[in-house]
This record gives C-alpha cells, sequence and structure tokens, in this order.
C-alpha cells in the first residue's frame, strides 16, 4: 500500500513526518512522491497561530481533491492534536485524526481504515513516553544538511504560546541515542547537522539534572564526517558558560545561534511569562559576542502582544537598531485559545500590529544590508573537494543585497 505525506510548519513538523515515513516503510508500506498515486494521503498539519491554521485547513481541502476516490485521507500533527474533535465533525473528507504522539501507531491505523471501508477514525491521546526514544526515519534522496531532534516537548509557560498542551512537556533523547543518530546520518552522508526542539538549550535537564547540550555538542563533533553543527531554539537564559565555551572551542559548531528572545521591553516580556527582562538580554548578548566575536546571532519578536504601548514598540524598535541582528524575523501577535495570552484584556488592533510589524521589519532591512555589505571579500565556506552535491565549498562574496548574496566559487 502506498503512502502520500503532505507536510506543513516548522523543521521539527518535517522531522515528524519523516519518522513516520521510516516507521510505515519498516512495516511494508511504500512512501510514493504524489498524492494521486497514495492509497493513503497524510497531511501532517501546523496549528501554532492563526495563519498556519487556516493554510493547514486550505491545504487538507486542496488534498481531498487531488487524491484518487478510493484513497483514505489522514489528518495529523499540531492542528488534529488540538482540534481533533471539531475537525471530525466538521470535515467528514477526512477519514482519520492522529495527533502527535501516535506516528507509532500508523500502520495500524491505516490497515484498520483499509479493513473498515465507511469508518472514520480519531486518535490523539494525551499521554507520551517520559523519555524520548528514537524512531526509524526515511532520509531525503539528498541528506546533506538534516535535522536531528533531541528532545520534545516543552516546560515553559510563554503566555502566547500553546506547544506544552499539544507536544506536552520536556523530554530529552538519551545521549547515545541522539550520537547514535547522527552517526547514521553521517554514513548516510550529511555534512550539516541541524540540532532541534522546542528549547534546545534544556536539553538533557530531565534525564541526567544538568543543562547538557555542551556535552551532548562535544560528543557529536568528534563524528567523522559531520563538518557543521547548527544549534535552533536556544533560549537565552540558559544558554550557559560552558555552552559558550564549547561553541567557541569546536571548529564543527557554527558560529550561529538561532534565539527568540520575543520582545525587549520589561513590561511586555514580563506580561508574556518569560524569564528574562532586558538588562538579562543585553547582558548574555554581549557576553556571547565577547566570546565568539564572528558570531551570527538570528531571533524573532512578537509585536503587538496584549497591553503593548507605542514606549514598549518604540523601545523594541530601539533594541532592534542596537543589537544588530544578523537575522530577524517579526510574527503579529495571534490571539490564541486555550493560551493566558488569549485571555487578556487590553488587546492590540490589527492594523497597529501591521504597522508596528513593517517598522520592525524596514528598520532590520536596512541592518541586514550593513551586515551583508561588510561580508563583500570574504571568504565564508571552506572545503578542499571537488565540487558535487553536498560538499562544502570556498565561496567569495561579490555583492550584498537586503537580505542575499552573490559570489564566486574560489
Amino acid at each position: 500500500m502506498k503512502v502520500f505525506f503532505e507536510t506543513l510548519g516548522c523543521p521539527k513538523n518535517f522531522y515528524d513526518t519523516e519518522n513516520a515515513e521510516g516507521i510505515l516503510e519498516a512495516d511494508g508500506f511504500e512512501i510514493c512522491d504524489a498524492p494521486e498515486e497514495a492509497d493513503f494521503v497524510v497531511v501532517n498539519t501546523c496549528g501554532f497561530i492563526n495563519d498556519a491554521k487556516t493554510e493547514s485547513i486550505e491545504r487538507i481541502f486542496e488534498m481531498a481533491q487531488v487524491k484518487r476516490d478510493d484513497a483514505k485521507l489522514v489528518v495529523s500533527g499540531c492542528l488534529s492534536k488540538r482540534y481533533a474533535k471539531e475537525l471530525f465533525e466538521e470535515m467528514p473528507e477526512a477519514d482519520a485524526f492522529v495527533g502527535v504522539n501516535e506516528y507509532e501507531k500508523l500502520p495500524e491505523i491505516l490497515r484498520w481504515l483499509s479493513e473498515n471501508p465507511g469508518e472514520r477514525k480519531v486518535l490523539c491521546e494525551n499521554g507520551y513516553d517520559e523519555i524520548l526514544k528514537p524512531m526509524p526515519r526515511k532520509l531525503g534522496e539528498n541528506p546533506y544538511t538534516a535535522t536531528l531532534k533531541i528532545a520534545e516537548g516543552c516546560d515553559n509557560v510563554c503566555a502566547y504560546c500553546i506547544i506544552p498542551f499539544i507536544r506536552g512537556g520536556y523530554r530529552s533523547k538519551r545521549m547515545e541515542d541522539v550520537v547514535a543518530e547522527a552517526e547514521s546520518l553521517a554514513e548516510a552522508g550529511c555534512r550539516e547537522l541541524i540540532l532541534i526542539a522546542q528549547d534546545v538549550t534544556c536539553y538533557g535537564l530531565d534525564l541526567y539534572g544538568e543543562y547538557s547540550l555542551d556535552k551532548l555538542l562535544r560528543k557529536l563533533c568528534r563524528i567523522d564526517g559531520i563538518r557543521w553543527i547548527r544549534l535552533m531554539y536556544c533560549y537565552d537564559d540558559r544558554i550557559t558558560d560552558e555552552l559558550i565555551e564549547t561553541i567557541a572551542s569546536e571548529d564543527k559548531i557554527c558560529n550561529y545561534l538561532d534565539i527568540p528572545i520575543q520582545h525587549a521591553s520589561d513590561a511586555v516580556l514580563s506580561a508574556m511569562n518569560r524569564r528574562s527582562n532586558k538588562a538579562d538580554l543585553i547582558a548574555k548578548l554581549e557576553k556571547i559576542r565577547n566570546a565568539i566575536p564572528d558570531i551570527r546571532i538570528r531571533t524573532t519578536l512578537i509585536t503587538g502582544f496584549p497591553g503593548e504601548t507605542e514606549e514598549d514598540h518604540e523601545e523594541l524598535l530601539e533594541f532592534v537598531e542596537e543589537q544588530k541582528f544578523a537575522r530577524l524575523g517579526v510574527f503579529a501577535y495571534s490571539m490564541e485559545e486555550g493560551t493566558l495570552a488569549g485571555e487578556m484584556e487590553n488587546q492590540v488592533d490589527e492594523d497597529i500590529k501591521a504597522r508596528r510589524l513593517d517598522e520592525i521589519m524596514r528598520t532590520q532591512l536596512e541592518i541586514s544590508l550593513e551586515n551583508n555589505r561588510s561580508l563583500i571579500g570574504q571568504v565564508i565556506f571552506t572545503s578542499d573537494r571537488e565540487l558535487k552535491p553536498g560538499d562544502i565549498v570556498n565561496v567569495k562574496i561579490s555583492d550584498a543585497f537586503d537580505y542575499d548574496l552573490t559570489g564566486e566559487v574560489c
């Protein structure tokens, strides 16, 4: 039986799809590249904010139209977990709804659908394994860059976020299992390893009683074949001195950090239930840059959070101008049911959110151009191998634009 996956959302969702495909292949199913060929079409959805929910719903209906009449349609992922009962009632086009912790049961679910024509199923359980265990995984044809999920879930209670409800509490993958998966990725041709989790900097606290990302990184740096290691989703207050020293001293770890700080106004940060204040953020960013002078820091912000004033917004703009982040993205606050912020008064008007978002991005546009121009004439990649897919090569930057660079292979 053939299965097609349509995946939306963040890298964690795409990683889940690769696990699901690996589980199904190990059970005798065939993964195909076109929904028209499939006996089962699985849409792995995102349900984080309103725009993502809308896109997921639209894609479900699109897949319902293009699949064969006799093929089954399965909805999985965050949207399914969050709204399974409502979707089951309002979306008869779908035959089953599966949450984020049920991918191991997909072979059983698909066979049940095949053996029970006309029947529908919901499987979105609240329970999950306390320790994140390894699963089979199907890689793409060119796995030169690959993600590796080192933990699942989240214990933070950020006021705007529904993720702890969707994905459960934080649980780390055992260090030996992470290393084994990284070794298998290297054998498959991976050169750049991207570590992901809801918060990679919390890694190991549940298993080993201390933040252990630095120890994990040193083990991963010993793996032959892996040339770059990149960190995504780092919480500033959990970036320890040991982690900074590890990044600074290990050549394989990219001098790049993704730190979603969300805001710079103490009043807004407090309302968001973030643990840091502006002074903390400035001190941590300064410490990182002093230890790793050529570090590139990426961040994300939320504008228009409930109660955000013009003074808060101006403070955030000033912070962006001062910090000159290498990359910056901004989300307009999305009011989500089930979150603390969704119940707050002083919701900000949508037009004001849009205007503030535009002002931040216009500010960052100038910073990005300045940052990119500073790279002209520099070599930013290294390799001594002949050019072929997956190689890392020397490139000399010849021109810079707002968000793009052009260069020539040296």
